[in-house]
């Protein structure tokens, strides 16, 4: 089980802790803190751990950035399977036993887990939104295969592990369809985290995140070599939310260009100035129903541009930085 981190000092204790009470064969758990040269105590508290519990291991590599230190960590590791976890969550006891009880289907390859957002201590609506995301992944998941994990949570098998160009969260996946396999959501394989406290932090976040989904979908072909109806899934669930803010873009240009053509487009106009409005509201912080929510959906759709331009700009970004808030 592996622990991507750097300076983590005010979790990892913690996030160890919970790995070792989880309710899992001890003789057959090893984790292993993969550091991308934390410059704060991270190390150190590891160590101090490790010293006393033979399962835990600290690797530390040179300032890469994620990607890199866990492909890194992967090709030392012989175990048959791999499981990935972010610093700042903790898991419910059986989450691992419920997480590679799926691989008991050979047909499977790679297993995510329930993320589940605590309340937000501002006015981030994050916990809307990912309350759908998980209901799309189970859906997915029913008809065969989900187009996308998250880090919080996942387990792969080492045979089937790659190095991923795009991050995990991404490539697996599709990668898993394309090789006639399946990638799967476990509900019952609880994770927890604190989401940023404000919409604001989230816009920042997704703007540092999205620009690995840029790539992913102009550079990494998910379509191709996959089933129909597995690319109907990638449409929906990854090109059309993407590419979300270029389409509100053509709609409102559309309905400028044509408002004096009829009332569909005039009634349509008002329908983006009043939710404009509303998201113009939630800024204000003005107590009107759903204007937090508007506010919410208007920066993580204005992120989605934010991030196309700096992916233009610089590409996607190897190391990370904490989201504020979360920790």
């Amino acid at each position: 089980l592996i622990v991507p981190a750097h300076d983590e000092e005010k979790v990892i204790a913690r996030r160890l802790e919970n790995l070792l009470a989880l309710d899992y064969p001890p003789e057959r758990l090893e984790i292993v803190v993969a550091s991308d040269a934390s410059s704060d105590r991270t190390d150190e508290i590891v160590e101090e751990l490790a010293a006393r519990e033979p399962r835990v291991r600290l690797r530390r590599w040179p300032r890469g950035g994620k990607l890199p230190a866990l492909n890194k960590t992967v090709a030392e590791t012989d175990s048959e399977v791999v499981a990935f976890t972010d610093a700042n969550t903790a898991w419910a006891p059986d989450a691992l036993r419920k997480l590679v009880s799926n691989f008991a289907d050979d047909d499977v390859t790679y297993v995510c887990g329930r993320l589940m957002l605590q309340a937000a201590d501002g006015q981030n609506r994050e916990g809307v939104y990912w309350r759908y995301e998980l209901w799309l992944r189970e859906s997915e998941s029913k008809l065969g295969s989900i187009t996308g994990g998250n880090g919080s949570i996942y387990a792969i098998r080492r045979s089937d592990y790659l190095e991923p160009p795009f991050g995990h969260d991404l490539s697996f996946p599709p990668l898993a369809v394309k090789q006639g396999r399946r990638a799967v959501y476990e509900p019952e394989a609880a994770a927890f985290e604190k989401p940023t406290p404000e919409s604001a932090d989230e816009y920042r976040r997704k703007v540092r995140m999205l620009p690995w989904s840029w790539a992913f979908l102009l550079t990494g072909r998910p379509l191709r070599g996959v089933p129909p109806l597995y690319a109907a899934e990638l449409i929906s669930h990854r090109h059309l939310r993407y590419g979300s803010g270029i389409l509100h873009l053509v709609l409102l240009g559309t309905n400028v260009a044509l408002v004096g053509e009829g009332k569909v487009y005039q009634v349509a106009l008002g329908g983006q100035a009043a939710w404009l409005g509303l998201a113009a509201a939630g800024r204000l912080r003005l107590r009107v129903p759903g204007a937090a929510l508007a506010h919410y959906y208007f920066l993580v759709t204005a992120a989605t541009l934010a991030s196309l331009v700096r992916y233009v700009r610089s590409g996607p970004s190897l190391t990370w930085e904490k989201a504020e808030g979360t920790r």
